[in-house]
This record gives structure tokens, C-alpha cells and sequence, in this order.
């Protein structure tokens, strides 16, 4: 039963998220930590950085590495099958249509009210890692390293991964 858990937890967000990977990412967060309770906030926020700080697509790494957790290989093909499988199906037939109906002013009007939702998903999910980080390592350490994080992303054009780099290393010096 847990393989059919894991397998909807993945297979749902990637059937209702447009956007991509960072789209899906709040929707992925809110069945395994909000409906399923195999990680807490802070575990998934953990899982979410290593998986940012490696290549290939956030969501295939999320559900490797969730699945892995929550019930070994078996739920890690499982989860990554739930992601990959359903997306590529959805895409082949949509992709069809939108080309059918690409200078369609209905088709542009649709993809122009999907993209304030993701933003406001993706400021959502900003915020709950800030509250936990301000719950687990205190208001100092998050601002040092928010702070620190985005200027080295902002002012001096930092590749992300350093970022996620440095931000390990300052962890594991003044909160291990």
C-alpha cells in the first residue's frame, strides 16, 4: 500500500502543476509533509536544497529521494515513475493541442493567469522556509544566511550551487 501512497503523492502534483519543477515543488510539499507525514517541514526543506544543489530536474531528485526514505528502492521507482511517466503522457497530448491552437487568444490568456498562481505559490513556499528556519536555527542565523545568500546571487552573479555550498558549510560551523 505504501508504494500506491508514494505513487499519488508524485503522480498528483505532477498532473495538476503547470510550470515546471519549482511549481510543483509546493504541491509536492503539501503531500508528503501536510498529507502523508513522512517528513517534516524542515526534512523537506533539506531534501529540497540537496536536490537543488544537484543536476537534473528538481522534481525527479524529490521523488528519488523521498521515496527512497519512506520505503527504500521499490519507493523510490515508484515515486520517480509517478513523476516522469504521467508528465511525459500529459505533455505528448497537450502538446498537440497547443500547437493546434497556439495563436489562439484563449491559449495566451490562459498562460498569462497561470503564471501569478506559480508566483504566489513560489512566494508561499519561500515563506514557510523562512518561518523554518527562524523556528530551527533562530532569526540571526537565517538573516546571516538569507542575507548572505542573496547578495552573492544578486550582486555578485554567485552560481546557486556555491550558495547552497556555503550555506552547508556555515550550518555545519555554527548550528551542528
Amino acid at each position: 500500500m505504501i508504494y500506491w501512497h508514494l505513487f499519488l503523492a508524485f503522480f498528483i502534483p505532477n498532473i495538476i502543476g503547470y510550470g515546471g519543477g519549482p511549481a510543483i515543488i509546493p504541491l509536492i510539499e503539501a503531500e508528503v509533509v501536510g498529507r502523508y507525514g513522512w517528513m517534516s517541514g524542515q526534512e523537506f526543506a533539506e531534501t529540497l536544497a540537496l536536490g537543488n544543489s544537484l543536476p537534473s530536474p528538481i522534481a525527479t531528485k524529490m521523488a528519488g529521494q523521498v521515496g527512497f526514505e519512506v520505503a527504500g528502492i521499490g519507493g523510490a521507482v515508484a515515486a520517480v515513475l509517478a513523476t516522469v511517466v504521467p508528465s511525459l503522457l500529459l505533455m505528448l497530448g497537450a502538446l498537440g493541442v497547443l500547437y493546434r491552437y497556439r495563436n489562439s487568444p484563449r491559449v495566451k490568456r490562459m498562460s498569462q493567469w497561470v503564471r501569478p498562481v506559480i508566483a504566489v505559490m513560489m512566494v508561499w513556499l519561500a515563506w514557510s522556509f523562512f518561518s523554518e528556519g527562524v523556528d530551527s536555527a533562530g532569526i540571526l542565523h537565517t538573516g546571516v544566511i538569507g542575507t548572505s545568500a542573496a547578495i552573492a546571487l544578486l550582486c555578485f552573479r554567485v552560481h546557486p550551487a556555491f550558495v547552497v555550498a556555503g550555506a552547508v558549510i556555515y550550518g555545519g560551523l555554527f548550528l551542528g
